[in-house]
């Protein structure tokens, strides 16, 4: 006789008996006395998958663990430390391949040391390969995972579904991707955070997926709070910095922040941190847990009270350079989508362009000719080590007793020459690097680029001030080193509009006795990047790409904040009625591209029940045309599909900047407008974008205003 069945956890049933006999739900012993071929029954809804019976079997332990642990906490605080592991374990092998991957090129370079030619040749053909490589094998897996990532992200969190780009093919195409970027070296110039945030944000999605096959056999869509985790863990996994890591995912990752994700985030960001700092030691690169970049700064007397106002200079020539990089990042992403002859290449032969490049660059850098003057020999981490340097090398260079880096001084070159040349020639060459189409990430180049400026300041002022500066009776020598700190997370901070590059300075190096002038000279940096309303670096991107986003308000005129929503409102589109049969669904489908409808009681009355999707339309039109729940003429918009209740409305009295908040805090695609119920308009995300540059640019601005007031 069957026996009654219960529900133990969502999407999965266990019988009664077992409940009754006061056993634990799920537990693996009834599984295996006679139970078994009753839970593999319970396998998924897709019989075309393959190893039913082996997937069955996984799953159903998979709910075991889960009861067990849902016991003990919440089983998202699992999946959070999961991804910090995971995260930490793909950054620190990722560096270890890098690295030997890097080493096999300098044994290579150096055993040709008599031969020019054929340095030249292993010094170009060898990341030329590289990169070749990464952009053929990325493109071929996946054709979208070439550049950062960080804009899709940013673009996903904000509510806007892009499909694939946080599948496990999109993960192991920018994985392998990147570490062929990151082998090339210094020769391309560039870094590992962009696209490790969103691999990160790959593996968050992934565990994510996992816990809820684990609860529930529906297709759930991946939660945001992981997503904004799995940000912050990124950068926590790249650098060994928790802290800056969650700073970075509230500033860069969306307009908003939910104050509940900030313990989520905290808690998986510190177990990637860990886990990295502890892999570091237990594989002897380093003696203990310490900072990644180690310095010597004196804490007696760190700075005068006078070099403040250096530092704020700093901050102001960062924020200046900062601006000349991002109109030439801006130039050069029109330039390569309007010339002709680099669009059509960049379209058909990509790993051709690539390898052009990148042969480019690598000539350019070579160390026998201009390369020399660039330390173009040492790595992205050796430079900034280098240039953190708390010696004054311009003291040194006047000292028989000591020299300056061989490859900061080569020949006895003034090193105000060489940092001189750095950052005139990186400039350019960063600039063109951003075009390659392969995983590569821009914020590590730009931290170095910005430590090169503050160096070269404090170079230039401890040549001015050889004893130091004196006040109050007391002798505080220049520190070089610190001024690089400082510039490198102004520029930073002024590249990517954020503050966070000013705590992770001080995460990198461990030292806390620049923290004030860091910030300063960042905040400095930022508000004049600011100005005039410029993209930042990220910001560029999402524009060139034509990702969804928000155009900031910011960029509309002040007194256009008294513009209502119901001057600007299009109207509702297709409207479908409670009441509506296959003839009117069929037609709204037919005429009109929208991915929801709204439902109204009648069209008389317009009062606004919800909303439909478009696959559920389709489903209506396939049950009707089955004759599955009887005759055609019978079925109904409302029995058949699922009509989703609205969350939020607004008015027609409501203003542009308020309903640009509502879309922006909820993440949501749509905005009805109903008056007393009734519905009077819907603003979409594109509409409501397009209204916002035309209020910016002062499209049909006085009709605005006139209508205001």
């Amino acid at each position: 006789m069957p026996m009654e069945e219960v529900q133990c956890t969502k999407g999965e049933n266990v019988d009664s008996a077992s409940k009754d006999s006061g056993e634990k739900e799920c537990d693996p012993y009834n599984l295996q006395n006679g139970f078994m071929e009753q839970g593999l029954l319970l396998s998924s809804n897709h019989p075309w998958k393959p190893w039913q019976h082996a997937r069955s079997r996984v799953k159903e332990y998979l709910m075991c663990v889960k009861s067990i642990l849902g016991s003990v906490v919440g089983l998202e605080w699992f999946c959070l430390c999961a991804l910090g592991i995971l995260t930490a374990l793909m950054s620190f092998f990722m560096d270890l391949s890098v690295a030997k991957l890097q080493r096999a090129q300098r044994w290579l370079y150096g055993h040709l040391e008599d031969h020019t030619l054929l340095q030249f040749l292993s010094w170009t053909l060898y990341p030329v390969c590289l990169c070749a490589s990464s952009t053929a094998f990325s493109h071929s897996l996946c054709p979208y995972s070439a550049g950062s990532g960080l804009p899709e992200v940013r673009t996903i969190l904000s509510g806007v579904e892009l499909p694939d780009y946080l599948s496990l093919s999109h993960l192991f195409a920018k994985l392998v991707g990147l570490i062929c970027t990151l082998a090339a070296g210094s020769t391309v110039f560039l870094g590992k955070v962009g696209p490790f945030v969103h691999l990160s944000t790959m593996v968050g999605a992934y565990l994510d997926r996992l816990c809820l096959s684990a609860q529930t056999e529906k297709e759930v869509p991946v939660h945001r709070e992981i997503l904004v985790a799995a940000a912050a863990v990124g950068v926590a996994s790249c650098f060994g910095a928790p802290i800056s890591g969650v700073l970075f995912s509230v500033e860069v990752m969306g307009t908003h922040f939910v104050v509940r994700d900030y313990c989520r985030c905290f808690f998986s960001a510190a177990c990637g941190a860990l886990t990295f700092r502890l892999l570091s030691v237990w594989s002897k690169e380093q003696e203990t847990v310490q900072a990644l970049f180690k310095t010597s700064f004196s804490s007696d007397l760190p700075f005068q009270a006078s070099e403040i106002l250096v530092f704020a200079l700093l901050g102001l020539l960062c924020g200046t350079v900062s601006c000349i990089y991002l109109f030439c990042h801006r130039w050069i992403l029109r330039f390569t989508k309007t010339n002709r002859l680099i669009s059509k290449v960049l379209a058909t032969e990509k790993a051709l362009y690539t390898g052009t490049v990148v042969f480019l660059l690598a000539s350019v850098t070579f160390p026998h000719s201009a390369g020399g003057l660039m330390a173009a020999e040492f790595s992205m981490k050796q430079l900034l080590s280098s240039l953190l340097d708390s010696q004054q090398w311009w003291s040194l260079s006047q000292n028989t007793s000591g020299l300056p880096p061989q490859e900061w001084s080569p020949s006895g070159a003034s090193v105000y020459l060489t940092l001189g040349f750095f950052l005139v020639m990186k400039l350019w060459l960063l600039v063109l690097a951003c075009t390659l189409p392969l995983p590569a990430g821009y914020f590590m180049p730009v931290f170095i680029y910005g430590a090169c400026i503050g160096r070269l300041l404090g170079e230039g002022l401890a040549c001015m001030f050889p004893d130091g500066i004196h006040s109050e009776g007391k002798i505080s020598p220049i520190n070089p080193g610190g001024y690089a700190l400082a510039g490198a997370a102004a520029f930073s901070g002024a590249v990517t509009h954020t503050l966070s590059p000013a705590l992770l300075a001080l995460e990198l190096t461990g030292q806390s006795t620049h923290a004030a002038p860091i910030l300063l000279a960042t905040l400095l940096a930022n508000a004049l990047a600011r100005s005039g309303h410029r993209p930042s670096f990220y910001d560029a991107i999402s524009i060139s790409k034509k990702l969804p986003h928000l155009p900031s308000l910011l960029l509309a005129r002040p007194r256009l904040c008294s513009v209502l929503l119901g001057q600007v409102l299009s109207g509702a589109g297709e409207v479908l009625e409670r009441r509506g049969g296959v003839t009117e669904v069929r037609l709204a489908l037919t005429t009109s591209s929208q991915t929801i409808f709204p439902v109204v009681d009648t069209y008389e009355s317009q009062v606004l029940l919800g909303s439909v999707n478009r696959s559920e339309l389709k489903r209506f039109l396939h049950y009707a045309a089955d004759g599955q729940t009887g005759p055609v003429s019978d079925k109904q918009l409302g029995d058949v599909c699922l009509i989703q209740p609205i969350i939020v409305q607004a008015s027609a009295h409501t203003t542009v900047q308020q309903a640009h908040q509502i879309m922006s805090v909820l993440s949501t695609q749509h905005l009805f407008v109903t008056e007393k119920g009734r519905l009077s308009g819907l603003m979409t995300r594109t509409e409501m974008k397009t209204v916002i540059e035309d209020l910016a640019h002062g499209r049909h601005i006085d009709q605005h205003i006139d209508q205001a007031a």
